[in-house]
């Protein structure tokens, strides 16, 4: 057999060009015609189109450019309109939820997070409208819904994050700013405010599905990487009737670790893996200042962290003495 693959190179098969299923006369779902593009072949298929958009794709696809407008004009503003600190600050630039003092009014100042919440809304519904459409297509399609579930997974997280949470702390202010750097600030003073979110439980269970699924998703890539000589790329085929890639890719694991999984099970596990990371970690997110103040002090009432002995003298507070400032 052929040896034509390492690590930096994989064969391009050229066929003729795919245009997709058939569609009903009159339709304007699909758009582009279909070519061969040498770069796109390293990542994935070379075929590039056509591409089914339908109008729930184009609104979606205009609802979110104005959202991207909306950031990218306030953050462009932030730095008086000058093009060359916008491009040289934008991971710092940051367009902030409302301040504390407008609570969850629906449409608070334009000049206190009103862009914000105009922003988020956009936003917002161009990533659901997104999601009915995957959702349309995969039953149009005949397939299962395992794309939608999966991506609601990650939705779940997002509103969560700006909207669910904000409306039971009664602020907008709990919401995540839109930016690069800005987020992470707000992940890590977020973190500290509620006494470290390592102690939070469905943290620790996003965090292990995180890394399960990258476990998961790079032994997987590996295996069929490593077997594709053998035309394991062809996993469907494999899974009907195994052949010698799938024979081999599972004695390599069960003389590695003593079990092995399937051509099928193998993305259960990953898809599960994956789903259950934005999962837990949306309810870990929810239950943040609405249920539980301080993740260190319910770790150390249940057991999961120990107390920490006192290090510095702990003086009385003046105020809860009577002492007038």
């Amino acid at each position: 057999m052929a040896e034509y693959q390492n690590l930096f190179t994989r064969v391009q098969v050229r066929g003729p060009v795919h245009p997709g299923n058939e569609l009903p006369r009159g339709s304007f779902d699909r758009r582009g015609t279909p070519t061969f593009q040498y770069w796109a072949g390293k990542l994935g298929d070379a075929q590039i189109g056509p591409v089914y958009l339908g109008w729930l794709g184009v609104v979606s696809i205009v609802f979110g450019i104005v959202a991207i407008e909306i950031i990218g004009l306030n953050m462009w503003a932030s730095v008086n309109w000058a093009i060359v600190q916008f491009v040289r600050q934008l991971p710092w630039l940051a367009l902030e939820p409302p301040s504390a003092a407008q609570g969850f009014t629906l449409i608070p100042p334009l000049s206190d997070g009103g862009w914000w919440v105009i922003a988020g809304f956009f936003l917002t519904v161009s990533i659901l409208l997104w999601w009915i459409r995957t959702y349309r297509r995969a039953r149009e399609l005949g397939l299962g819904m395992h794309i939608p579930w999966a991506f609601a997974s990650a939705i779940w997280l997002y509103l969560v994050l700006g909207f669910i949470r904000p409306l039971l702390m009664g602020s907008w202010s709990e919401a995540v700013p839109f930016g690069i750097f800005p987020h992470l600030d707000w992940t890590a003073a977020f973190s500290i405010r509620y006494g470290n979110l390592f102690y939070n439980p469905f943290h620790m269970l996003s965090i292990a599905f995180l890394y399960g699924s990258t476990l998961l998703f790079a032994m997987h890539g590996a295996t069929i990487l490593a077997v594709s000589r053998y035309g394991g790329e062809r996993e469907i085929e494999q899974t009907l009737d195994r052949g010698t890639a799938s024979e081999r890719a599972a004695l390599f694991w069960r003389w590695t670790m003593g079990f092995n999984a399937t051509m099928e099970s193998i993305h259960r596990w990953a898809w599960w893996c994956a789903v259950l990371c934005t999962l837990t970690g949306g309810i870990g997110i929810l239950l943040t200042g609405t249920v539980v103040d301080n993740w260190y002090l319910w770790a150390v009432k249940h057991g999961v962290a120990p107390a920490y002995p006192d290090a510095y003298q702990v003086l009385p507070d003046p105020a809860a003495a009577g002492v007038k400032p």
